[in-house]
């Protein structure tokens, strides 16, 4: 398009795409769809004890006000004016906490990801208030079971361990959010006046919503102990929740009374910018996690093969709320992000894929990326990575593989229960996220599904989702959802190859690697993070006195016990007539003890 018709495009519309790895702006005409510019910035996650994953708030909301000033400057070079947005949507990563004080805008602790397991010890205490500790408990109000993965056990472990935040509730200064309400909040105002809401996507992610009355549920906040005067307000996915204000990071301020209008969670705008409006339609997204879902319709289907009933949407306020049946799985693009750099055998995602196309196959090495457990269908935090398989033929470029078809035998699982939970198996399988630019994965995943996989030429489907819902909210009405008005989507088909007898053998031996993969942590050594064989008492006793005798036996000849006049030599002690040496027999009698307590 020339520059002169860019200055004519009519209405556009900015997404904020938040997610686990990057913040992004993203700009697109409401008319025809097309992304016009977009910027992106890495983000940086803290590990600062083993299995808990956090992220700065602050860095969080500076990497999202540095996104839409760079995309306005670039827009200003295409010639395009930016006083044409109309309206902002807000797609997030869901389930990640954020507390923070609404008198000083401050977070009071960073935000606790949603692949964080350190509430694993805090789930196993709610556990036991549940009569035959049943973790779907809340199963027929929220849709989930009871996990690390959601909000409420997370703001469950902040009020118990963060003295300033448990402070902050008690003066009536705490606020709560996902990271949608930190932004909407932060965006609309912040401590000037910000508008404290959420929307019931969400809403449905945290433990603490009924996804039928669309209420946070007084019984469930009780239950977690969770001051409901914290909570955000519940919003629509699509209606002006505020308008955007001037911040000391935006030097134009060019976006300032622009309304944010749109809000959903990432998987939801993704399902909604694939345009699965239709019961049964389903699409994947591969991001730092893999999430497949299926719209339901109007109606809440609950699984019996370990998926979670979610909102999928809610498009206005007077409009109906829509349910999705999810598969979620924790690790997808985060095992090529570990590979790079945790384990240094690449330097760009890119170079997996490369490393990976050398070989064509794993030779015999499965890789099951539980570093977080296993999500569905299993639901089992006690599961830790594992790579199985290996030979002194083994090299880097069969592990990057593994780690490939690690992704695509984990869509397997959560598809092959999507199909029974559904009654229909899915014909072809929508996909979209970045992981979808690598075409060895995409053509793996059509093998080891035996369906095609159709990827769409525009792969920023969940940005637009929620430029979608922004543009179409009452008030701005700049983007249509009849599917009569829509423009023409483009994809890019995979066929299977490989023979469906050689995708269920990779199949059954990767279900047989997941096996071996459980059982490895203990709710004790998650919740102190102390895996030291000394940090129990009674086993240090009965290793250290072990050790005493193992030392002493040498030196036994030489005992002259007082007590025992009778024993002088080796033969004496350990002869069957005569007693054993007193001091052995204490040595023997405090590791009898001790292991006792220990077992």
């Amino acid at each position: 398009m020339a520059a002169t018709d860019r200055t004519a495009l009519g209405p556009l519309v900015g997404a904020i795409d938040q997610g686990t790895s990057s913040s992004r702006f993203l700009v697109f005409n409401a008319k025809t769809a097309e992304l016009l510019s977009h910027h992106q910035v890495e983000i940086s996650q803290k590990f600062p004890r083993e299995g808990w994953v956090e992220q700065d708030p602050k860095e969080i909301l500076n990497s999202v006000f540095e996104c839409v000033e760079k995309t306005c400057e670039k827009l200003k070079q295409l010639n395009i004016n930016i006083s044409n947005i109309k309206a902002i949507g807000v797609t997030n990563q869901r389930e990640t906490t954020v507390v923070w004080d609404k008198t000083t805008g401050e977070p009071l602790y960073n935000a606790i990801v949603w692949l964080d397991l350190r509430t694993q010890s805090t789930v196993e205490r709610l556990l036991n208030r549940i009569p035959g500790k049943n973790k779907a408990f809340s199963k027929f109000k929220t849709g989930l079971p009871l996990s690390t993965y959601f909000s409420a056990v997370k703001l469950r472990w902040l009020l118990d361990n963060v003295e300033e935040i448990k402070k902050a509730v008690d003066d009536g200064r705490a606020m709560f959010g996902t990271i949608d309400s930190w932004l909407i909040w932060s965006l609309t105002g912040g401590k000037n006046g910000g508008i404290h809401c959420t929307d019931v996507t969400n809403a449905s992610r945290t433990m603490l919503f009924n996804i039928h009355s669309l209420e946070w549920d007084p019984e469930l906040c009780q239950f977690f102990e969770i001051p409901m005067e914290i909570l955000p307000k519940v919003r629509s996915s699509s209606e002006i929740y505020g308008l955007m204000k001037i911040c000391p990071s935006l030097k134009s301020g060019a976006l300032t009374g622009v309304p944010i209008s749109g809000c959903l969670g990432d998987q939801s705008a993704a399902l909604v910018g694939q345009m699965c409006f239709q019961d049964g339609q389903a699409k994947n997204t591969y991001g730092t996690g893999c999430f497949l879902l299926c719209n339901t319709g109007q109606k809440s289907v609950f699984s019996e093969h370990g998926l979670i009933t979610t909102i999928a949407y809610k498009l206005g306020r007077d409009k109906p709320v829509c349910y999705a049946l999810e598969g979620s799985v924790a690790i997808a693009g985060a095992v090529v992000r570990w590979l790079r750099d945790n384990l240094g055998i690449a330097k760009s995602s890119q170079e997996v894929e490369k490393l990976a196309a050398e070989v064509g196959t794993s030779y015999g090495v499965y890789f099951v990326p539980a570093f977080s457990g296993l999500y569905a269908p299993y639901w089992e935090p006690s599961a830790r990575g594992i790579i199985c398989g290996l030979t002194q033929f083994t090299n880097k470029k069969h592990i990057a593989f593994a780690a490939l078809e690690a992704v695509c035998f984990q869509t397997r699982e959560i598809l092959d229960a999507m199909n029974k939970d559904c009654g229909i198996p899915l014909s072809q399988l929508q996909v979209d996220g970045g992981m979808t630019n690598n075409k060895i994965l995409m053509q793996l995943q059509a093998d080891i599904l035996c369906i095609p996989v159709v990827k769409p030429s525009m792969p920023e489907t969940t940005a637009l989702g929620a430029a979608m819902a922004a543009g179409a909210a009452e008030g701005v009405g700049v983007w249509s959802l009849n599917p009569g008005d829509w423009t023409a989507v483009t994809s890019e088909r995979f066929e299977p190859q490989l023979n469906p007898e050689e995708s269920e053998f990779r199949y059954a031996r990767w279900k047989k690697a997941v096996l071996k993969s459980m059982g490895w942590e203990t709710t004790e050594a998650s919740s102190n993070g102390d895996t030291s064989i000394f940090s129990s008492l009674p086993l240090g006793l009965f290793i250290m006195s072990s050790m005493v005798m193992l030392i002493g036996a040498k030196y036994v000849s030489a005992c002259q016990c007082p007590s025992d006049p009778q024993v002088g030599n080796i033969p004496a002690h350990c002869g069957l007539k005569k007693p054993f040496c007193p001091c052995f027999q204490i040595t023997v009698t405090i590791n009898m003890v001790t292991l006792t307590m220990y077992v």
